[in-house]
């Protein structure tokens, strides 16, 4: 499922700015914890991102990567806060967060559209009605944003991996979110698609006002486009970037040493 939401009950229906990062705005995540009975998922972590930066999530299995990211929606119980911010105008605003999750399951053979999977989120109009020219076109420009227009018409159970993919990041930015998460969003999808999947992330860091928090183990995505990185067990074990982090020792515990040979 995506989502588009916001984690304060009170809406001001305002877009945010479909421009280039201004690097005013900011969020904060104070001692975010996360316990089911006396186990610890999470524990204490610290966030501080500017819009138009890419924060990487990196861990082993079972770190609290997948668990930070529902208590950052809202998902799961957890104690802390999540404050989204204008520096300009030192004042919190309401945070909208926009959400691609790792698995998206679409039963084969159904007959819904990429319009109908799309205008379900967008629109209040029922889909089985008759189709929206205002919804339709605004679809197709979202779309449009990952040279993904043509895939509009097409059945949505019919979409490779990486067309799939571009939709639903499509909707995850509409409208415009001020945190954009993505949850290990190129699982299953091939080298190529992979690499479109990086120049999309490139064009929302340069021309969108939002910050985002990609959880990943491609590493080769990690050196190249994150500007900090967080390695995650449980709580932070380091943070910087993607050379500081894969030098300590912590790093090296988790992936192994082998890693200073991998295709960087």
């Amino acid at each position: 499922m995506i989502r588009n939401i916001s984690t304060n009950k009170k809406e001001n229906g305002n877009q945010a700015d479909n421009s280039r990062a201004c690097g005013l705005h900011c969020l904060k995540i104070k001692d975010i914890s996360v316990k089911m009975g006396e186990h610890v998922i999470i524990d204490n972590v610290n966030l501080h991102i500017h819009c138009g930066k890419v924060t990487v999530i990196i861990g082993r299995n079972g770190a609290g990567k997948t668990t930070l990211i529902k208590a950052i929606l809202g998902e799961i119980d957890h104690s802390g806060s999540i404050e989204f911010m204008d520096l300009k105008d030192k004042s919190v605003e309401n945070l909208k967060i926009g959400y691609v999750p790792q698995y998206v399951n679409i039963e084969k053979n159904t007959p819904m559209s990429v319009y109908d999977l799309f205008a379900g989120y967008i629109s209040n109009v029922p889909i089985f009605l008759r189709k929206s020219k205002k919804v339709y076109e605004t679809i197709r420009e979202s779309l449009r944003v990952f040279d993904a227009e043509h895939l509009i018409d097409k059945r949505a159970s019919d979409l490779s991996g990486g067309e799939l993919q571009r939709v639903l990041l499509a909707i995850a930015i509409t409208p415009i979110p001020n945190l954009l998460l993505l949850d290990e969003a190129v699982s299953g999808i091939d080298r190529k698609g992979m690499d479109l999947f990086y120049k999309n992330i490139q064009k929302l860091k340069e021309n969108y006002d939002l910050a985002m928090i990609v959880v990943s183990h491609d590493f080769e995505f990690v050196r190249q486009y994150a500007d900090h990185v967080i390695l995650l067990d449980k709580t932070i074990k380091k943070e910087g970037t993607f050379e500081e982090v894969r030098q300590c020792e912590e790093f090296k515990k988790v992936f192994g040493r082998g890693i200073d040979e991998y295709s960087l």
